[in-house]
């Protein structure tokens, strides 16, 4: 289970790995693997759109079972496939790195972090920093 403790570590030290790497300002959402939300952190400028995008980014991992890297690689080989999953999901899934699924130390996915603001590998570098940060592992 991921707790809310771990999920604010997860948010607060995403977004100092940001500000460390001189990022965009970033927004994150931390949900336990029912997609339910617990945690979600904005930097003060960041865009008004972030909020949708960090919840579909670890929202789409969970409901696919894999990081939002590899749905953006799989989005791009079959895009059919990707429009129907959008559209199943009410638009609940971006396809793009900073979606990542949380394990606990046995492996087990406890929920997924969402982070957007920057470009996609920095977004989840920032996500690797916080899961790590809360002693947990990261999956797919």
């Amino acid at each position: 289970m991921l707790t809310l403790e771990q999920a604010k570590t997860i948010a607060d030290a995403t977004i100092a790995e940001g500000k460390r790497l001189g990022l965009a300002p970033l927004a994150v959402s931390v949900l336990d693997r029912g997609g339910n939300l617990l945690v979600f952190q904005r930097q003060e400028d960041a865009g008004i759109l972030r909020f949708d995008i960090t919840f579909a980014k670890a929202w789409g991992s969970l409901g696919m079972g894999f990081g939002s890297r590899e749905l953006a690689k799989r989005a791009g080989n079959a895009p059919a496939f990707f429009n129907a999953l959008a559209a199943a999901s009410g638009g609940r899934i971006a396809p793009s790195p900073g979606g990542v699924l949380i394990a606990d130390q046995r492996g087990k996915v406890v929920g997924a972090v969402g982070v957007s603001g920057d470009i996609g590998d920095m977004d989840e570098k920032c996500a690797l920093a916080g899961i790590t940060a809360a002693g947990l592992k990261s999956r797919g």
